[in-house]
């Protein structure tokens, strides 16, 4: 029961994930860092202490008696996720939903459950499965298989999205991306997929914060709620500082009271995309409590993710007017990055 409904929470939280995004495509006439740090206000300040507060009434007392070492290390990796974060945000505006969050998700997938590994024979931990460790099992021998036929799926969307771009004029490209950049977009991907797993690092980072929530006799289930303040201060801060910067930079900051602009809509819409993104670790801190927080949870978590954004890519045309090829191109990558979330798991599980 504890693992059926691990994966009910991880569905669900994947689901939130995967659907964040559709919301902004609603806001009109506003510069993209805008509504960006307009939703991550409620993303990463508004929502999570109110969750926090609502499950964990105690919350406050716990961070503010926790070391300044544990804090500092959830933050940083908060920090870290942040970039990744930031650079997801600017992938799907590139790349679209489908081929943007099939590349990110792939690899963040992917070094979410190898790079600990790799810290860990760095830095010997009792408990902890080292890169060495992987090398000598056979289930550490197949999470790295998962792995390799990972960044080929990923490798078979590139194609895709070459396939893509070749076959479509600007216009039709951008009938349904409007500002399709594939170069540009795949870069920032692959970035932001790598610093996108800093997030489950931070989880581990701010573990002791939820062991100090269920000693305290809070419902185990929302644990990690408390960890989730911490690490999303550190995304904010990242976010905020770049979001000002292009604001200045691209004289944006009038957005806000831009008449000529439904102002009341677009801060509805951007409101919804920042509380439907906090929902997905809402449900994840709800889906590790019953799963644990392996590569299990993780690879469970970005399968989600990847199936939801792309049903959204399907409704949106976003690879209406291509080739069957390219089409079946897409579908392909598209599999053998699942097919890879799945042999991590088993391996994992090994």
């Amino acid at each position: 029961m504890h693992a059926l409904l691990g994966v009910l929470y991880h569905s669900l939280g994947g689901f939130a994930s995967g659907s964040f995004y559709m919301p902004f495509n609603k806001v009109k006439g506003w510069a993209w860092e805008s509504y960006w740090i307009l939703g991550g206000l409620f993303s990463w300040l508004i929502i999570p202490p109110v969750a926090a507060y609502l499950t964990v009434p105690g919350f406050v007392s716990i961070i503010a008696s926790s070391s300044s070492q544990i804090l500092f290390f959830t933050f940083l990796m908060g920090l870290l996720w942040g970039i990744g974060g930031l650079s997801y945000g600017l992938g799907v505006r590139y790349l679209g939903m489908s081929l943007g969050n099939s590349v990110v998700l792939g690899f963040c997938a992917a070094f979410g459950a190898i790079v600990p590994s790799i810290y860990y024979n760095i830095n010997p931990t009792a408990g902890k499965v080292s890169f060495t460790d992987m090398m000598s099992t056979p289930g550490g021998q197949l999470v790295l298989l998962g792995v390799l036929v990972c960044v080929s799926g990923i490798a078979i969307c590139g194609k895709a999205g070459i396939m893509k771009e070749s076959e479509l004029s600007e216009e039709q490209s951008k009938a349904s991306i409007a500002e399709f950049s594939l170069v540009k977009g795949l870069i920032i991907a692959v970035l932001s997929g790598i610093l996108s797993s800093f997030f489950n690092f931070g989880i581990e980072a701010g573990k002791p914060l939820a062991d100090a929530a269920v000693e305290a006799g809070f419902n185990p289930l929302f644990q990690n709620n408390v960890t989730f303040v911490v690490i999303l201060w550190g995304g904010l801060s990242t976010n905020f500082i770049w979001t000002t910067i292009l604001s200045i930079k691209n004289k944006s900051y009038g957005d806000f009271v831009n008449k000529s602009t439904p102002i009341t809509r677009n801060i509805l819409f951007s409101a919804l995309a920042g509380t439907t993104w906090f929902l997905q670790f809402f449900f994840y801190g709800m889906g590790e409590s019953k799963l644990g927080n392996g590569a299990s949870s993780w690879i469970l978590h970005m399968s989600t993710i990847i199936l939801t954004a792309n049903m959204w890519g399907i409704y949106r045309k976003e690879w209406h007017g291509v080739t069957s090829k390219t089409k079946w191109t897409i579908s392909i990558g598209i599999f053998v990055i699942l097919l890879s979330v799945v042999l991590v798991g088993v391996g994992n599980s090994m």
